[in-house]
């Protein structure tokens, strides 16, 4: 295993591992989610390069196109919650209540 896959395996598990352990705030959850999402774009960005294959692959635009949106969306939620709850702390959304 190469010192790049290394590091992408890495900081995909970090995020993933920081992500089940760390959910004390709605940011710190959308933070550690960006860390996948990046880890997951640059390694499939260098896929190709590691592969050797001639022909421009579009799922690196595609991700980061859907990343984009996903941050978007978390921040608005994060906004919304903040403003009917009054903090971001997970443990105070009651996700069974309308």
């Amino acid at each position: 295993m190469s010192s790049t896959h290394l590091g992408f395996y890495s900081a995909f598990t970090l995020s993933a591992l920081g992500l089940a352990f760390h959910r004390m705030h709605l940011i710190s959850a959308l933070l550690c989610l960006e860390g996948m999402m990046l880890s997951m774009y640059v390694a499939l960005t260098m896929w190709p390069i590691h592969t050797q294959t001639p022909a421009p692959t579009i799922m690196p635009i595609l991700m980061l196109a859907f990343s984009a949106c996903e941050a978007g969306t978390g921040l608005a939620l994060l906004v919304a919650s903040t403003r009917t709850h009054g903090s971001d702390f997970l443990h105070n959304f009651n996700l069974l209540q309308c």
